[in-house]
């Protein structure tokens, strides 16, 4: 199932619950943006929402949606449903008049929203997340002190739900150190936390995890999913973008360093238009060119604009919640984002820079780094004349063998063979030289003035434009923006626009974009966000059940100048983070989708997560941190699927090859094998939310697979290295420990007998060797619901 129709069922569902509690008395009133809104966008935007107007009827404006139509009728008509033509026609059996006129009919409990919303009045609020950020009162909930539980609380106790238990303390230490580190928490971690009985010992934790240089490995990684991070260019080449590692590690650093978001996001929309732009700041901007691109298209122009489209997707989709690249070709059919914004959005990128032709033009991508003292300009001129004394070199080289064509065994005598080869030497050298100066891939401009851009008809970048075509930059006009102050930079390099961009975005006047990564922090942690459509604020994404708790979560953000670890913590230290995942019948008849929070629900390990503990559980996790990707074995079969088997990938040593996922080199026409079974996000377009599936590979690849295989080798060979030797004496021993490291808890006696047992009928009855029966059973506990999923 698509991603945008799983999000449809779910809708479907919140209506159809909303309705039944609707029945019980749960609401005693309808809200718009919460209750009518997406179901009009989903509904009846596609016939009468922004882009078009059949029979004059326009559902997503409240000026123009009572008043009286041409034919004399009125669809709303507020406090009187029995003169609203809408019910009529949604309720009617009448072919000719029924609405929707295709596709399954609205059910009774949605008739029942409409009904009920015009009865009351019919009132018509903003849409929740283009309304202006104010920081809502805490609501005071007796015996609680912390805001987050006093917004849930309140809400269970308006659906007469229960407050949830807490979980155990082991269930929580492992919870938390995987949300925050993406590994397990060790043996001894462990010990420390059951042990200290002092009330500040969960928050001890949290900070002592936050402070930890994993999180940002952690963290990093979700930024990743959101900014399509890869490092080739796809398509049949799928060729490498050079130091593309070096954005990984910025983010990495980032996260750890809780690097204020405002200026995270300035950097990478704008760091090298800062006034004095750093390293770090122009290895941000690496976030342009990250999306695909083809070396060869037989349409450039389009594909031109295909890149533009990339960078409007992304950075309204990440950055503001918005699908604004749904406006390319027409006005949006759900939102009120008209065509003009998305060219006046394109504008601030108009200037860029492509990746270059096929051999791609560096002095467009690359720029040196500092070292040893030097500035950022210091750097760009070393390399720059490291490029000018290689080019000679090669045009003599060229030259040299020029006359050597031309004249034969004269020229040979003029030009000895040395000669030759002291330029070739020269050249090597220098080129070791270059290669040994630090870089980064980065965003340029073709200089202070950009080319004009014009609405494009239906999106064709080949079609006619004239003066009432062109447009200007400028920010979603639903947002009641100011006007871009644009200021191009003294250097001449560059417009300035995309600062002027980057400066609004990170603006606390800004309505979605604390809102959005406030969303995605809760999203990271709880498995879904406050608003499920985590990249889609918009009309037709999802309401958010605890709209009051967003927006003092994105107040609170801003108040702590935009520093995401406070933010963690105000969550990780509520109730609500640390409730137990155990179903109550009655709570889940109530409130299927746990809208309400009354459990934590359980999730299973991402890809990188369940590789990453594979390697800790065998004991031979590699913690080194950054650098460029490494390369794991993969099977010569899908080496074999490429157009040139095994072309890009390198051969990394095993003891790298256990470094963290994240570091993980990634080909976008070569992704490893394991992590692909569970649902590594896509790489060429934004990742908000990853599938979670279950299909035959995983249990393939977990068993078979040759990754797994090995591991378990190692896990055993680890298991009988501390359990005292392999004599057949030890087993007993080898089993209780493999569980104690698998599972990171004490082993019962009943699991230890399951162990012996299986041990004993694949040595009895299979005939396998007393070594491989261990193996077999390590590999049995990588494989456990246990190891995998998470309370």
């Amino acid at each position: 199932m698509h991603l945008s129709d799983q999000r449809i069922t779910i809708r479907v569902v919140i209506f159809l619950w909303l309705g039944a509690n609707l029945s019980t008395g749960w609401a005693a009133t309808v809200e718009f943006s919460r209750d009518i809104q997406p179901l009009l966008a989903k509904r009846c935007f596609a016939c009468h929402g922004p882009d078009t107007q059949e029979a004059g009827l326009r559902l997503d404006d409240q000026t123009v949606a009572t008043v009286e139509l041409d034919s004399g009728q009125r669809a709303i008509v507020p406090g009187d449903p029995a003169a609203s033509e809408m019910l009529t026609r949604v309720t009617s059996t009448d072919p000719d008049l029924q609405m929707p006129p295709e596709g399954s009919r609205l059910s009774d409990d949605e008739v029942s929203l409409l009904r009920q919303w015009i009865t009351e009045g019919a009132q018509w609020q903003e849409h929740w997340a283009f309304r202006a950020l104010t920081r809502p009162a805490v609501p005071p909930v007796s015996g609680v002190t912390n805001p987050v539980d006093a917004f849930i609380q309140q809400g269970l106790a308006s659906r007469n739900l229960p407050v949830p238990l807490e979980a155990d303390r082991r269930t929580l230490l492992r919870r938390v150190t995987y949300d925050l580190t993406g590994l397990p928490p060790s043996e001894q971690e462990v010990t420390d936390y059951l042990s200290d009985k002092s009330p500040a010992a969960w928050e001890r934790v949290v900070d002592r995890l936050l402070a930890s240089p994993h999180y940002g490995e952690q963290w990093g990684r979700h930024w990743l999913d959101l900014v399509r991070f890869a490092e080739t260019n796809s398509y049949e080449r799928d060729g490498a973008k050079p130091h593309a590692w070096r954005y990984r590690d910025y983010v990495i650093r980032a996260f750890n360093d809780d690097k204020p978001y405002d200026q995270f996001v300035i950097e990478q929309l704008a760091g090298d238009e800062l006034p004095e732009p750093t390293a770090d700041s122009l290895i941000a901007t690496g976030y342009y060119r990250l999306g695909i691109w083809d070396d060869e298209p037989a349409d450039r122009l389009q594909h031109r604009y295909d890149q533009l489209d990339d960078l409007v997707a992304t950075t309204g989709q990440t950055f503001l919640g918005l699908t604004i690249n749904c406006a390319r070709c027409h006005d949006h059919k759900i939102d009120p984002l008209p065509q003009r914004d998305y060219y006046s959005l394109l504008a601030f990128f108009q200037n860029t820079t492509p990746m270059g032709d096929r051999q791609m033009n560096l002095d467009f991508i690359e720029r040196a780094l500092p070292q040893d003292g030097q500035t950022l300009a210091d750097a760009q001129n070393q390399l720059r004349e490291q490029q000018r004394l290689l080019g000679e070199a090669e045009a003599e080289v060229r030259a040299i063998e020029k006359r050597i064509k031309e004249h034969g065994e004269q020229a040979r005598d003029e030009l000895t063979k040395q000669d030759l080869k002291s330029w070739k030497d020269k050249i090597a050298q220098l080129r070791r030289q270059q290669h040994a100066i630090p870089k980064a891939l980065v965003i340029s401009e073709h200089g202070a003035k950009a080319p004009e851009t014009h609405l494009l008809y239906r999106g064709n970048p080949h079609a006619e434009t004239s003066p009432e075509t062109r447009v200007e930059p400028a920010f979603p006009s639903v947002l009641k923006p100011p006007i871009p102050q644009i200021v191009p930079p003294v250097n001449g390099r560059s417009t300035g626009r995309r600062l002027a961009l980057a400066r609004w975005i990170a603006s606390p006047e800004n309505p979605l974009t604390a809102r959005v990564i406030a969303n995605r922090i809760w999203q990271y942690h709880f498995g879904r966000g406050l608003v499920r459509s985590s990249s889609n604020f918009g009309f037709a994404g999802d309401p958010p059940t605890h709209p009051r708790l967003l927006d003092w979560l994105a107040a609170e953000l801003i108040a702590n100048n935009w520093r995401l670890k406070a933010l963690h913590k105000v969550i990780l230290m509520s109730a609500a983070y640390r409730a137990r995942s155990t179903a109550e019948p009655e709570a889940l008849a109530a409130d299927p989708l746990n809208d309400a929070l009354w459990r934590y629900d359980m999730r299973r390990l991402s890809a990188e997560e369940l590789r990453d503990t594979i390697h800790v559980a065998s004991g031979d996790f590699n913690p080194k941190m950054f650098g460029p990707g490494i390369y794991p074995t993969i099977p010569q079969a899908v080496l074999a699927t490429q157009s040139r088997p095994g072309a890009g990938w390198g051969n990394t040593p095993p003891a790298e090859q256990a470094r963290r996922s994240v570091y993980i080199h990634v080909k976008r026409s070569l992704l490893t094998p394991l992590l692909t079974d569970f649902d590594l996000a896509d790489t060429d377009t934004p990742c908000p939310v990853r599938f979670v599936t279950t299909q035959p590979t995983q249990a393939l690849g977990m068993m078979n697979g040759e990754f797994v295989q090995q591991q378990a080798r190692v896990f055993a060979e680890r298991v009988t290295r501390e359990a005292g030797g392999p004599d057949a004496a030890d087993v007993r021993a080898c089993v209780r420990r493999a569980i104690e490291i698998a599972l990171v808890r004490p082993a019962t006696a009943e699991e230890v007998a399951q162990g012996l047992a299986l041990i004993d009928k694949l040595e009895t009855t299979e005939g396998i060797s007393p070594g491989r029966a261990l193996e077999l059973y390590c590999l049995l506990l990588l494989n456990l619901n246990e190891f995998a999923y998470l309370d």
